[in-house]
């Protein structure tokens, strides 16, 4: 439904921060009745732009028109009052309370005895309209993803919302959640809503979108109707050169057994069990694709393997060897490097330089230390190495890490681990976050490494990447292994099914 004036109108748009511009004079709209896609590199100002139409930033220049109107829109309750809603990447919802008491938190209107009995008529229309189900008596802490990202809309919508920004909208969904998540965004299209969503997934934009923009480097470099493009064409604009999608995965016989893990449980950091039973092996030559919603145990057995967690029962070994609740210095002798899910946090120390990153694992011997002292210039030629080798945009070896994108602060960590030639890489989430382009570099090294031999334990939530690059998927939910398939012969269906928990391997068949 196009109208000659667009519901939101962003003219000349400028939002400076210390060091970087993040938007640099971008003209955006979006019409009624349409799902509109923004798309770019990480970094290029997507959620930067959103963030100043709900009112968490202002802007340095420009001006927004709501329905032909200029606004200025100091906060998120002046974007409400003018029907704006937002739904974050982490959702922003009370745990302790129920989803009623969540959605009335913060309105002036509601009564004092009995509040949320007000919320019940709504809640029930907007589950009849949109496919929005969820129990307004269920504790937050009880739901997955897919129904606390439904509350999240219904907040918005229950506020009046006539424009929808969802930011990253499918990062903690399986694969049917998605779906239902697509075929709300459409309902409210239908009935004259516009619904802007950020994503760097292409295969995303084509399905439910209208019309996509994208953003390179704070700038807008195409409004496409999404009808008329296609993936190819959208990669090329959001990193400025042909990206390969499907890398070829060659053929390899695995070897012998690098890893071992029988029937490990461990609980997390609240003491509360997370993994449950779990057994799996990797091989030399293999890639086998761990895949999951967050949060249900992943994390955990990535840590068990890589000495960061101690387990509650069970083994693990390396090369047959075991190193069950041995150190992560131990694990690192064994030949195990580690990926980890965090970057900024675990990955790297953010103000030491790249030459200091890329030793933090072998400072203390040959060649980088002579006794108690750094060899400077080992250190320089070590670093110039890597930063050649893995492609590494940086003015310098001393630049603190902190200062990389997210692409290159990944690019330092794989070429430390792969420094160390490891018998097994654990990659957790390894091209999460990333652009196009800089998953296609990391994609194609996973499956480099594969080649020669290497064993890699890979986890991830994107279910393209598991499929693109492992030979054996383990699905896991609720701590325990749903099965192990091959990749040749699972569908996303059935992964989709055993990450919800509806089904087992055996079960599938």
């Amino acid at each position: 439904m196009e109208t000659s004036v667009p519901l939101v109108l962003m003219k000349d748009i400028v939002k400076r921060f210390p060091g970087v511009v993040a938007n640099a004079g971008i003209t955006f709209e979006a019409r009624a009745g349409e799902v509109h896609a923004l798309l770019g590199e990480n970094g290029a100002g997507k959620t930067t732009l959103m963030n100043i139409l709900y009112g968490i930033y202002q802007p340095d220049e420009g001006e927004i028109y709501i329905r032909g109107h200029r606004v200025t829109i100091h906060s998120p309750r002046d974007a409400l009052r003018l029907g704006i809603g937002m739904v974050h990447q982490h959702f922003m919802l009370v745990h302790p309370h129920t989803v009623a008491e969540n959605v009335i938190l913060g309105l002036d209107d509601v009564p004092f005895h009995h509040p949320t009995r007000v919320v019940r008529e709504k809640l029930a229309e907007f589950s009849e309209r949109y496919g929005l189900r969820v129990d307004p008596d269920a504790y937050i802490w009880q739901l997955s993803a897919g129904e606390q990202q439904r509350v999240e809309i219904i907040k918005a919508l229950y506020r009046g919302a006539e424009v929808l920004i969802l930011d990253e909208p499918t990062t903690m969904l399986t694969p049917q959640e998605a779906r239902e998540l697509f075929a709300t965004m459409r309902r409210m299209a239908e009935e004259g809503r516009t619904v802007i969503f950020i994503t760097h997934k292409l295969e995303e934009v084509m399905e439910v979108s209208d019309r996509v923009t994208v953003l390179r480097r704070g700038k807008v470099v195409g409004t496409l109707n999404t009808r008329d493009t296609n993936e190819r064409e959208l990669a090329r604009l959001m990193v400025g050169r042909e990206v390969i999608f499907h890398l070829e995965k060659k053929p390899v016989t695995p070897g012998r057994e690098v890893l071992r893990v029988e029937n490990v449980s461990a609980l997390n950091d609240k003491g509360v069990p997370a993994l449950r039973n779990v057994s799996l092996t990797v091989r030399e030559g293999e890639i086998l694709g761990i895949a999951g919603v967050a949060g249900n145990g992943q994390r955990e057995l990535v840590e068990a393997i890589t000495g960061l967690r101690m387990v509650t029962e069970g083994h693990v070994f390396i090369d047959g060897v075991e190193v069950t609740n041995k150190s992560a210095r131990e694990a690192l002798l064994r030949g195990v490097a580690h990926v980890p899910e965090e970057r900024m946090h675990m990955g790297m120390v953010p103000n030491m330089s790249i030459a200091e990153n890329l030793i933090l694992k072998g400072y203390d011997r040959a060649p980088f230390s002579r006794g108690l002292f750094l060899d400077r210039q080992a250190i320089l030629s070590h670093a110039n190495r890597i930063i050649r080798e893995f492609q590494i945009a940086a003015p310098s070896p001393w630049t603190p890490a902190k200062l990389l994108s997210g692409g290159n602060i990944q690019r330092v960590i794989l070429g430390r681990e792969l420094s160390l030639n490891p018998r097994l890489l654990v990659a957790s989430h390894p091209t999460y976050g990333l652009d196009v382009g800089a998953t296609e570099y990391i994609r194609r090294l996973l499956l480099e490494q594969r080649e020669q031999g290497m064993a890699i334990l890979l986890v991830s939530e994107d279910l393209e990447e598991i499929f693109a690059l492992s030979d054996r998927i383990a699905v896991m939910f609720g701590g325990r292994i749903m099965g192990i398939l091959d990749a040749k012969e699972a569908t996303v269906e059935t992964v989709g099914a055993m990450m919800a928990g509806l089904t087992t391997v055996a079960e599938a068949a």
